[in-house]
């Protein structure tokens, strides 16, 4: 290259090899400051562009980073939350498993205690009573579970829930067949048991003969051999001699004697509260003193022993030891 003086020019001498002409540019010296500067400012225009898209990437990037990020948090914020339910479910699970068997003990108790009302009633009722579905199983009642706990911790599994929900839902079932069977069985055990109560009740209401027919009241009298006013301490309940004469109440005997005198063969029965029911001018008596008699039990058979005009019972209360009016009891 050389200068080319006077005219501002630069000439460029391009020599390719010897055997080729050499090759001569003029330039001129501005041209060729300006070719230099061009390339500066393109390659610092490129250099701009380069970092203001970079610069876009990365901001394009960190706002799906974020975005992610956010992701992240709300998944793992849905997990906790399912998990926590998964863990009250589970919970939930346990206690209901707990309470189920807690109930089924319980019913079992209340269907023991059924057996052993009927047991009682077979006992003592007169008629026969049907066979309950199920039989009596010996249970007791729990103790408080939140008091007497311990042991070591063993996580639960998913399988576990689901035998135990199933192990659970066999328990209601079960519950369900036992519900079924006491609502048929109850109402007639409980019937059966209020008929057995009454009959061994010790309360004197039951009338005490099959005759109605009374033929003398309790209070004053005309007395039937004198023709003089008397007390009668009972009522005269007239019938066929040898009909049979049952215990108005439960009780026991305390006298079955043959007297001799104006009371003929005659039974006391002692019952609760202080009260005695006296049964006189018996033909024969059927039970002894000591034994304890139930409600409507035939002791003896109607008669005319003793001071008597014909057949008939001499039925009388006796309060406290004070003689008081039978019929407020039997009517």
């Amino acid at each position: 290259m050389k200068n080319a003086k006077g005219n501002g020019r630069v000439t460029l001498l391009v020599m390719r090899d010897a055997q080729h002409s050499v090759k001569q540019l003029h330039l001129s010296k501005p041209l060729m400051m300006a070719v230099p500067a061009v390339a500066v400012l393109s390659l610092s225009g490129l250099v701009l562009a380069l970092q203001a898209h970079s610069s876009q990437v990365i901001s394009q990037l960190e706002q799906k980073v974020t975005a992610e990020s956010l992701k992240n948090v709300q998944m793992q914020r849905t997990v906790n939350s399912r998990e926590q339910s998964i863990e009250r479910l589970q919970n939930e699970i346990v206690n209901l498993s707990s309470q189920a068997k807690d109930m089924k003990q319980r019913m079992d108790r209340v269907d023991e205690l059924e057996n052993q009302l009927q047991q009682f009633i077979d006992k003592h009722g007169t008629t026969s009573m049907a066979e309950p579905a199920s039989g009596a199983k010996a249970s007791s009642l729990s103790w408080d579970a939140s008091q007497h706990v311990g042991g070591e911790y063993i996580a639960v599994h998913e399988n576990d829930m689901l035998d135990l929900a199933q192990e659970t839902k066999d328990d209601f079932q079960e519950m369900q067949t036992l519900l079924r069977s006491m609502e048929n069985q109850i109402p007639s055990t409980l019937k059966k048991a209020e008929e057995t109560q009454d009959r061994i009740s010790g309360q004197p209401d039951l009338w005490p003969t099959e005759s109605r027919v009374t033929t003398s009241s309790f209070g004053y009298r005309t007395d039937p051999f004198t023709g003089r006013a008397s007390f009668h301490a009972g009522i005269d309940i007239a019938g066929d001699n040898g009909s049979p004469v049952y215990a108005a109440g439960a009780g026991t005997i305390v006298t079955a004697e043959n007297s001799g005198g104006a009371r003929g063969r005659y039974i006391v029965i002692e019952h609760p509260n202080g009260l005695q029911t006296w049964y006189m001018h018996l033909s024969k008596i059927q039970a002894h003193v000591g034994q304890t008699v139930d409600k409507g039990e035939q002791i003896a058979e109607l008669g005319s022993t003793g001071r008597s005009t014909g057949p008939h019972l001499h039925f009388q209360v006796v309060k406290k030891d004070k003689p008081v009016n039978p019929l407020p009891y039997i009517q």
